[in-house]
């Protein structure tokens, strides 16, 4: 990735050819929120070509059409629709309409204009109804109490919206002649008529109403109003397209764009998706840095009811810009403009005087602020245009503008390709690697952004007594016959049984309420492990001493748990530096094959750490052990990380330190994750970890490639097969009769492509595999990144176990919530299992408790994680390939859990 260069659009005859393209029919489609909300630099159509400078991203390059450049530049601030104010999001910053097709109906080269379509090609492709993933043969998703398990009270961060049995929305389509463009003005004509029209939802083409306007024998209204600026009269006509009944997906979407209206009132700013407050913000000067507080918030159908959840959040930003950045490389390094690349390109930048983020891609160093851009049929310049719209004056006008590019899904969607913006007025958010290693600035976020759950209910009430108290919100919710109640909602979940993790010679220990079983490990026996008698220890002369007090160290951790742990040979580095470590390694290979390396590196050093991987997991099939030459000798914690290097190396070598008690013969356990490749922006890997026995000691492994935008089935279905041949291999010839897959790395519009081509292909290739025998599968999609939070009757954290299959569950789907973990600090978050397939026919709660157990089987930590061990092996496979090695492993390392 390089900072030089400059980032292009589309030429101008691509742009041409773009505005002139025939217009497409199509059915009414539902507008998502970035689609039918944000202002310019956040989803509103603009040219294909630069965007226009509304939102600190400038304008249609000389040549455009005069026309287009003057409808991107249409402020809107301030133009509200109706008695619920600005609607569509709450949007900020202006948004300019698409460009014109040249047939005066205002729809861009690539919007439909069918009844119902959404303006300037805002559209996306979305199913009429929501997709239903339960599978048909389930009789029920509950999970019985069984064994020792028991029943507990949970809230959990959702709010029952209450609503009319049946209720239905209305959908029209809005036309106004004389042709007006400017959704601020169309919104303005209408909202003359909010008398006749009560309540409703305007996007600037499309109307929602609770009630129906119209007759089947008359589908269509016509009024006029008045633009008392211009003085020009406009006839509105207003068209029924559609009925929205519940479980089309528009009905989901109409929730949010309501919800989002009711928290506009609360003068909160749209940032991205979310509300923060600005207002309250959280200064931490000492590190030069804000904390804004705010809401994340969705509504939906679920089990029984309509129900909101709502989450609080956190943004941090930097209190510098990008010029300071730029300035600070200016002054340190002669080479400043790849330092500058270096520092800003990946950022997400916030520009304040539209609160609007941004991704930084690009310098453009042949542009400044004083270049100039054809503006309604005038030449003005950035700066210029800063001052006059927003009253910012630019300082430096040789400063290079940065580049944000937007993704392809967005250029369809009519967004612009190339989005400019100022340094000087661009704000850095989120945190760098080396903020996250500072331990005193993460210590200090961490005391307001780790809330507890008394605090983080404490909070939700406040944003439920803020929406109940605000005349405008209740007068919205009351338009739609809506109410929100005033509590968290009520569930009854349950707990399963703590525990028991088993080791050698059949010795086992509960888990325990916190379910940590670390201290164990002082004498007690692993459940399989091989002797290390042959490996190599790569250390620098100034740390030999320490290395060597560290094997002493680590040979008696291991004599504790039965690990016999040899002598090593000792092997001095001169440099440390990444070339010297593939010569060193080349040599130790040649003369032995050792069972494992060990690496004393000087520091955290990126580039050293993926020198050893890529010679020992590509040129040469070893393991190895990477330590930092610090944590050699701390006299503190010497034994305690002796201990745990000990149980890696264990693991590493084909080994294993514990198992849990798991009552199904012949089960093979799938995890698979996708990771990115950091060298090469088109390439993923993903990553498949499957179980080889019943105790879940043993692994298979496989990495595969794929470029981005490919499918992932062919290749998983070949990774699945051939962990399936491994497992008959090892198994005297079984093949597993049960296969449970844990996928990971789905988001929610990806299932129906996993379903309905991923689990195809992979059903097809064992089937094949199988030849007809009996072959069960279940496939989940793993969900960590979720807002659901869950708290007990008394405000404390949900304990380790916990299963929530009601109330906030989907009812289209075979769905649980399940927390595996105990934390200290902060609330704990419980994970998302969506069960998309299923002929293994486990009853529910067994597939619960099954998931839970194998939470307790990642050996690189002697506790329980928030995914099911195979799960959290792929990631880390797929994260060790994605960001060190880059290419696939050797196949000899496929048996072993080398990536510990």
């Amino acid at each position: 990735m390089s900072g030089k260069g400059r980032g292009r659009g589309k030429t101008r005859d691509a742009a041409a050819a773009a505005q002139t393209a025939p217009a497409q029919t199509g059915a009414p489609r539902a507008p998502s929120y970035a689609q039918m909300g944000g202002g310019v630099g956040a989803g509103a159509p603009q040219p294909p070509t630069t965007r226009a400078p509304a939102a600190g991203a400038w304008g249609p390059p000389p040549g455009a059409s005069s026309r287009a450049t003057h409808r991107a530049a249409v402020s809107q601030p301030g133009d509200l629709a109706g008695p619920m104010g600005r609607m569509d999001l709450g949007a900020a910053a202006p948004r300019g309409p698409p460009p014109g097709n040249g047939n005066g109906n205002g729809n861009g080269g690539h919007a439909p204009v069918g009844r119902g379509a959404m303006r300037g090609g805002r559209q996306i492709d979305l199913p009429s109804k929501l997709l239903v993933t339960k599978p048909a043969s389930l009789q029920t998703k509950k999970g019985l109490i069984e064994g020792k398990a028991y029943e507990q009270k949970f809230m959990a961060n959702y709010f029952r919206i209450q609503t009319v049995p049946g209720w239905v929305l209305h959908q029209y389509r809005v036309d106004i002649a004389p042709d007006e463009d400017r959704t601020s003005t169309r919104r303005f004509l209408l909202r003359a008529h909010r008398q006749l029209l009560r309540g409703y939802l305007f996007d600037g083409t499309v109307l929602y109403t609770a009630e129906r306007l119209t007759t089947p024998q008359n589908p269509q209204i016509t009024l006029t109003s008045e633009d008392p600026r211009s003085g020009t009269v406009y006839t509105i006509t207003i068209r029924h397209v559609n009925q929205v009944d519940v479980g089309d997906y528009a009905y989901v979407q109409v929730y949010n764009l309501l919800l989002r209206a009711c928290i506009f009132a609360l003068d909160l700013k749209l940032v991205g998706r979310d509300y923060y407050d600005a207002v309250a913000k959280i200064e931490v000067p000492e590190h030069r840095l804000e904390l804004w507080p705010g809401y994340k918030t969705s509504i939906r159908q679920h089990e029984r009811d309509i129900l909101m959840c709502c989450e609080i959040t956190f943004k941090v930003m930097r209190m510098e810009t990008v010029y300071d950045i730029l300035r600070n490389c200016q002054q340190q390094s002669q080479d400043y403009r790849n330092a500058f690349a270096r520092e800003v390109i990946g950022c997400i930048v916030l520009t304040k005087y539209n609160n609007k983020t941004y991704r930084i891609d690009d310098i453009d160093w042949d542009k400044n602020p004083a270049h100039k851009f054809r503006f309604r049929d005038a030449e003005i310049s950035f700066a210029e245009y800063m001052k006059s719209k927003y009253q910012i004056e630019i300082r430096d006008l040789k400063q290079p503008l940065l580049v944000s590019k937007a993704k392809a899904r967005d250029i369809r969607a009519g967004m612009a390709e190339v989005i400019n913006l100022i340094p000087e007025v661009c704000y850095l958010t989120g945190l760098t690697d080396a903020m996250r290693e500072n331990f005193r600035l993460m210590a200090a976020l961490a005391v307001h952004t780790r809330v507890d759950p008394p605090r983080r209910i404490a909070k939700l009430m406040q944003f439920n007594q803020r929406l109940l108290n605000d005349a405008n919100a209740v007068a919205k919710l009351k338009d739609f016959d809506m109410t929100l109640e005033r509590n968290l909602v009520q569930i009854t979940g349950r707990v399963e049984t703590t525990e028991d993790i088993v080791f050698g010679n059949g010795r086992s220990v509960s888990a325990g309420d916190k379910v940590d079983w670390t201290r164990s490990f002082r004498n007690i026996q692993l459940l399989n492990t091989k002797s290390l008698t042959n490996w190599v220890v790569l250390v620098s002369g100034r740390d030999m001493q320490n290395a060597m007090s560290f094997v002493t160290a680590l040979q008696k951790a291991a004599s504790g748990i039965q690990f016999q742990i040899g002598k090593p040979q000792m092997v001095e580095m001169r440099s440390g530096n990444a070339a010297e470590y593939p010569q060193l390694l080349g040599k130790v290979l040649d003369s032995g094959s050792p069972q494992l390396i060990m690496c004393a590196v000087g520091g955290k050093r990126v580039d050293v750490y993926s020198a050893i991987k890529k010679k020992c997991c590509i040129d040469r099939a070893v393991p190895t052990q990477v330590m930092v030459a610090k944590n050699l000798n701390n006299p503190k914690s010497q034994m305690s990380i002796a201990t745990k290097v000990a149980i890696q190396m264990c693991c590493k070598i084909g080994g294993a330190p514990w198992t849990v008690q798991v009552p199904i013969n012949e089960l093979m356990v799938v995890g698979f994750d996708v990771c990115h490749d950091t060298a090469d922006k088109s390439k993923s890997f993903g990553a498949m970890v499957a179980s080889l026995d019943k105790a879940m000691s043993r692994y298979y492994s496989s990495v595969t490639p794929h470029t981005s935008g490919q499918e992932l089935s062919t290749n998983l279905a070949l990774s699945l097969s051939q962990a399936v041949c491994k497992f008959r291999e090892v198994n005297g010839g079984k093949l597993p009769s049960r296969i449970i897959m844990y996928r990971d790395g789905v988001g929610e519009g990806q299932i129906r492509q996993v379903l309905e081509v991923e689990v195809k292909n992979v059903k097809e290739a064992l089937e094949k595999l199988y030849g007809g025998q009996p072959m069960k599968l279940c496939y989940i999609i793993v969900t960590k990144r979720i807002n659901t939070r869950i708290f007990t009757a008394n405000q404390q954290n949900a304990p380790p176990g916990s299963v929530v299959d009601d109330v906030i569950t989907d009812p289209e789907k075979y769905d649980f919530f399940l927390v595996s973990q105990s934390v200290n600090q902060g609330t704990v978050s419980p994970t998302s299992y969506n069960v998309i397939e299923d002929t293994v026919g486990l009853p529910a709660g067994k597939l619960q408790r099954l998931t839970y157990k194998m939470c307790h089987m990642y050996f690189n930590w002697s506790g329980t994680v928030r995914v099911p061990a195979p799960c959290q092996y792929a990631h880390k496979l797929a994260f060790l390939v994605g960001q060190a090695i880059h290419r696939q492993p050797r196949d000899e390392l496929s048996d072993l859990l080398y990536f510990l």
